[in-house]
């Protein structure tokens, strides 16, 4: 992409692949330019036009299609031009058959011309060294420019043959384009200006340019003060961001500190705040996010139109550019006429106050007040002007507070580093009753009104014990305080049992679960090389007998089938441990994670990065990358399961992160941010909802998110006896299975949001 401001080389133009199409990927054939300025091949057009319209692939601006068919879209004379110049170049090879003279045969006797050694680039013919010099010493060609053709071939003269010659006439060959009809906004040779634009005022080309040239730099230089104004507004979105995250960040230890040092009855209103905080946090962020795609994807549109009328104005000829000056210009004034917001809305940052009362059962002993950000707009729009000038600072708060304690507010200052700080989470107990103890749960509070707006943007404001309001509208994820409100699923104990059986001569390592029949689960001990068999209730039902000498990894079931990894290697067998197939997968990756496919007759296997999908007969059914080719080499899909609703959950070890993406590879949502408590991700399950069963194994939890990967709370913690969680399934949408690095299994029964 061209950067804004510069003007495009013929050179970067014909190296880029601006000559491409974007929907073949090969060279563009017979190009046609939308209205959004991007061009493609006529024939590529011809099949994403339905119903009248077609969406164009890159910027996705549905555009009618003219009643005459794609073909009537304006051809892009430009591109053309460039296509020409590579063809010329590429055409023969000097040392394997080299080109021939194209003016011997027109001689007489000589059936095929002498070995080309020059080309005259007014004629655009090859010549031989004969010809070359009686070219020169005629009358009428004693002018055209002869150059070497070795040097022509290595584009030593693509910008003075671009010069000379001239646009041909599509309606009447060998004449070149000479005119512009004014008021028919029409090109035209000399034969074309005889009928029927004889009685019509006609311009030369040249002077027709120079006349429209300014109109259009004008409008692009419009449109490039837009993209400014968008690039400075988003990196001041960015930052507000940064600064709300680093602050949260640090109240979510504050808080962690000050409930350590409090009597466990005091545990529920750490919850409390702790949820206001979070659903704070992820309101800011959802609209935040909102507003950073609509902004990404208006200037994106924006750079490339512009972009492409750079490219038209800096190396155009006049022809070409009075042909797409209609085009560019009406798409350069929707640019401009598009509305857009003028700065990032203020986001109010969290503060904690620790209450003087502390002993006191009946008071709040931890509350939460927010306020909201100053946005010094001029100050970013200087920096937008003058990037290399002096940077402002984020204000530093400590952030703690007793009730009656005063803050002074200091000017926040402008470009703060954006931070990679994300969300702030903090672990909750979720109060469910586990193997151990029961606990009484508090009521919660649901969340809260919209703020007032107006003139208390520098007002500060605090809310005692729940939050009242946030400065953007609610986001349709749950509100504060879900633990305790009924509205998570809840952790109920069902039972516990070992994995070791009398005839293991190893302790179990289990590396794999997967649900096998009704209330029954498949266990893969990769210590003692074995599929165990095992009820809900932990009685042992026997072995699927594997491969001699294969470790089982992870383990899927399909219908009257098990699919298994096992060193570099995906198998497929039956219940009676024949071998279906066997397929060989990449070493990259130490272990390959298996899943089954909500239809059960297919098995998908994460390898290097990618998913592929394989269908029972063992052919490779789809393969794709998480987010798409542009993610290649970074992603490591160690965990990996599939949800009622077809997507994939995976826990990607190279990003750290959790991702969930549909059947096509698009991102559905990812999440990275400090709820994994600086942990790598681990094994993950779906419930029959969607919600997401996430481990972390360092820290002896598992978490909760919800379909789109949104972190919503912890759903267990070692005070439901988890000591360094390996894997978990789900089996029958509502029983997740626990195993531990021991070999116990716990299985706990998920009680729904309804319920």
């Amino acid at each position: 992409m061209v950067s804004q401001g510069s003007s495009p080389s013929l050179l970067e133009a014909l190296s880029s692949d601006f000559l491409a199409c974007k929907i073949c990927l090969e060279q563009l054939r017979v190009p046609k330019t939308l209205p959004c300025l991007h061009t493609y091949c006529q024939d590529c057009l011809a099949q994403l036009a339905e119903g009248g319209h077609l969406r164009c692939p890159e910027c996705r601006e549905s555009v009618p299609v003219p009643p005459a068919g794609v073909a009537a879209f304006k051809t892009n004379f430009f591109v053309n031009g460039l296509l020409d110049l590579v063809k010329a170049r590429a055409g023969g090879d000097l040392r394997a058959g080299k080109p021939a003279c194209a003016l011997c045969p027109l001689m007489g006797g000589a059936s095929a011309g002498g070995p080309a050694t020059a080309r005259c680039l007014d004629c655009a013919d090859d010549l031989c060294q004969a010809c070359a010099d009686g070219h020169r010493c005629t009358r009428q060609t004693h002018s055209h420019r002869v150059v070497d053709l070795v040097g022509y071939r290595a584009g030593w003269y693509d910008e003075e043959a671009r010069e000379r010659q001239a646009a041909q006439c599509p309606q009447h060959p060998g004449e070149a384009l000479r005119f512009l009809c004014q008021p028919c906004s029409q090109l035209l040779c000399r034969e074309c200006r005889l009928d029927p634009h004889l009685d019509h005022p006609c311009l030369p080309l040249a002077e027709a340019v120079r006349a429209r040239r300014p109109g259009l730099e004008e409008l692009l230089a419009g449109v490039d003060s837009n993209l400014a104004e968008l690039e400075a507004t988003r990196l001041a979105e960015k930052e507000a961001l940064a600064r709300l995250r680093e602050q949260a960040a640090k109240v979510v230890m504050q808080v962690e500190e000050a409930a350590e040092g409090v009597l466990r009855a005091l545990l529920a209103q750490k919850q409390e705040v702790l949820g206001q905080l979070r659903a704070h946090v992820e309101a800011a962020e959802e609209a935040a996010r909102e507003r950073l795609g609509e902004l990404e994807g208006r200037e994106q549109v924006a750079r490339e139109a512009a972009a492409f009328a750079r490219r038209v104005l800096s190396l155009g000829r006049e022809a070409e550019i009075l042909s797409l000056e209609g085009a560019i210009a009406q798409r350069l004034r929707q640019l401009q006429g598009c509305p857009w917001v003028p700065g990032p809305a203020p986001c109010q940052l969290p503060q904690l106050e620790l209450h003087p009362g502390l002993l006191d059962k009946n008071c709040h002993l931890l509350r939460l007040s927010f306020e909201e950000q100053q946005l010094l707009k001029d100050s970013r729009k200087d920096g937008a002007r003058s990037p290399g000038g002096d940077a402002a600072q984020p204000q530093s708060r400590d952030g703690v507070q007793t009730p009656n304690q005063d803050r002074a507010q200091t000017p926040q200052e402008d470009e703060a580093q954006p931070l990679k700080a994300e969300r702030a989470e903090t672990p909750q107990e979720d109060g469910a009753k586990t193997p151990k103890e029961g606990r009484a749960q508090t009521p919660q509070e649901d969340g809260g009104t919209q703020a007032a707006r107006g003139g208390r943007s520098n007002k500060k404001r605090k809310f005692k014990g729940r939050l009242k309001s946030v400065s953007r509208e609610p986001s349709p994820a749950p509100g504060p305080n879900l633990e305790g409100s009924g509205l998570l699923p809840r952790p109920i104990f069902f039972c516990s049992f070992p994995t070791r059986m009398p005839g293991d001569k190893r302790a179990p390592r289990i590396t794999g679960l997967c649900p096998f029949g009704s209330r029954e689960i498949l266990v893969a001990d990769e210590q003692n090389r074995a599929l165990k068999r095992f009820s809900l209730n932990g009685d042992y039902r026997g072995v699927v007998p594997v491969p001699e000498g294969c470790s089982p990894c992870s383990v899927a079931a399909l219908q009257d089938a098990v699919a298994f990894s096992a060193a570099a290697r995906l198998y497929l067998i039956n219940h009676n441990g024949e071998v279906q197939w066997r397929r060989a997968l990449s070493l990259c990756q130490a272990s390959h994670a298996v899943a089954a496919m909500p239809s059960g007759d297919r098995v998908a296997v994460s390898v290097s990065g990618h998913v592929e999908v394989y269908n029972m007969e063992g052919s490779l059914a789809t393969r794709f990358i998480p987010g798409g080719k542009a993610n290649r080499g970074l992603r490591a899909l160690v965990f990996l399961t599939t949800s009622p609703q077809g997507h994939f959950v995976g826990s990607d070890w190279q990003q750290n992160s959790l991702v969930v993406c549909d059947g096509l590879g698009q991102v559905v949502g990812e999440y990275r941010g400090p709820g994994l408590h600086g942990c790598q991700p681990g094994s993950v399950s779906v419930d029959k909802k969607g919600y997401i069963f996430l481990t972390l194994r360092e820290v002896n939890k598992v978490v909760i998110l919800d379909p789109k990967g949104a972190l919503l709370g912890d759903f267990l913690t070692a005070y439901h006896g988890l000591e360094k969680p390996r894997v978990t399934t789900m089996v029958d949408g509502r029983y997740l299975v626990v195993s531990l690095s021991n070999g116990t299994i716990h299985v706990f029964r998920v009680r729904p949001l309804d319920s």
